[in-house]
């Protein structure tokens, strides 16, 4: 048997593979770079195992000489003070980029790259240049990408169309084709525009903006459909607010309790209340009981980005009653970023171990660096990202006894 530090042929097509999977290869065909032949480096065996193992190197030897179908082996002598002058392979040599994807078994998939780039540059010569930058999301999208491509043609001359997205009437284009892919579509757009391909849409649905971004502190879009409707002229449905008046002597549209509104039109409010507690689930929402001066948030997971600008909530007191799991913690780390000052409620270690027969499996933990987490709420973060508590263990807001909620609920006027 090979050392372990040898090079096998398992380990060389560990290091084509590595560079399919970074682009490289794939771009190389766009953008020949020179580097071919290319020239991969074998860790071989020294004198001194070719001595002890010297059938163990011939057999290592044999296997890569075996699969040298697409690239040349290198070799050096080797052994001539102990066994003999041995000739061992030291590199694989490619001498095209299509050899290297050959031996990857991957040629039909560089082929169909190949094709659909060459239909991008049909459309217009400067796409190509999002093929080389993203060759493996081109993989992905296969012929989408054409389709893409003729989307962003359409918006590059048509300019802010005046109407909604599911409004469009592009041949052969669904509307939900755009929304799905308003990312590409963006960056096709900027490489038309013989602009830097950068990433135009942030996929992320968090809150936590920079404090400098002009556009949002302007109202601008705060999802990345609204912000993609914005920067193409779309029209887009306005970012709603759904809230609940919990006391009752605070009459609003005519004694009105489950209120949904814009976010425009809520960071205007100036209603009688100082405290808000604000949950992701809509039950708990419902369910919260009449309170003095106080009012429910319904945040539905990370949409609490409409309270940015309401300056009015610096004022109140908020509690912010997430799901015991990564994601819990993160949305609440990301409304901390509008507002500092909101206080966590029923996300603490005693609640988790309360509940312990009403655990879940968090399909995808969150493992982000959190930052305004307070030092127990950290704690437990740092043990659900850790699994000290079991595998992805995850309380649901809404499987906590009733009871025991009501109990904590009450104290946090």
């Amino acid at each position: 048997m090979p050392a372990e530090s040898w090079t096998t042929l398992a380990g060389l097509r560990a290091q084509s593979l590595k560079a399919w999977t970074s682009g490289a290869l794939l771009r190389e065909l766009l953008v020949p770079s020179g580097a071919y032949p290319r020239r991969r480096s074998l860790k071989r065996p020294t004198a001194a195992e070719l001595l002890s193992e010297y059938a163990a190197v011939r057999a290592w030897a044999a296997e890569l000489s075996a699969g040298a179908g697409e690239y040349q082996l290198e070799t050096v002598e080797t052994g001539r003070r102990t066994v003999g002058s041995n000739r061992i392979p030291a590199a694989a040599v490619f001498s095209t980029v299509e050899d290297e994807i050959a031996f990857l078994g991957k040629t039909r998939e560089a082929s169909a790259f190949r094709g659909i780039a060459a239909g991008l540059g049909e459309l217009d010569p400067l796409l190509p240049a999002w093929a080389a930058r993203y060759p493996l999301k081109l993989v992905e999208l296969g012929p989408d990408a054409l389709t893409a491509a003729r989307a962003a043609l359409w918006l590059r001359d048509n300019p802010k169309p005046g109407f909604y997205v599911r409004q469009l009437g592009l041949p052969g284009v669904h509307t939900k084709f755009i929304e799905r892919h308003r990312q590409v579509i963006g960056q096709l757009l900027a490489a038309m525009a013989s602009a830097a391909v950068s990433d135009p849409d942030d996929e992320e649905p968090l809150i936590g903006f920079s404090e400098g971004d002009a556009a949002l502190e302007q109202g601008a879009g705060r999802t990345p459909a609204a912000r993609f409707a914005r920067r193409h002229g779309f029209l887009h449905p306005p970012e709603l607010v759904r809230f609940r008046i919990l006391d009752p002597s605070v009459d609003v549209l005519g004694g009105a309790r489950d209120i949904t509104v814009t976010a425009e039109a809520f960071s205007t409010l100036r209603l009688p209340v100082d405290t808000v507690i604000a949950t992701e689930n809509q039950v708990n929402f419902l369910a919260l009981p009449d309170r003095p001066g106080a009012l429910a948030l319904y945040g539905a997971g990370y949409g609490f980005s409409s309270l940015r600008d309401a300056a009015w909530l610096r004022d109140c007191k908020i509690f912010y009653w997430g799901d015991i799991d990564t994601h819990g913690f993160r949305i609440l780390d990301q409304l901390r970023a509008v507002h500092p000052h909101v206080e966590s409620v029923l996300m603490d270690e005693s609640t988790l171990l309360a509940h312990r027969d009403a655990w879940g499996s968090e399909p995808s933990p969150s493992r982000a660096v959190l930052t305004r987490l307070t030092a127990e709420e950290a704690a437990l973060y740092e043990g659900l990202v850790n699994d000290s508590y079991g595998p992805t263990a995850r309380l649901e807001q809404e499987l906590i006894n009733w009871d025991w909620a009501l109990e904590r609920l009450n104290p946090a006027g």
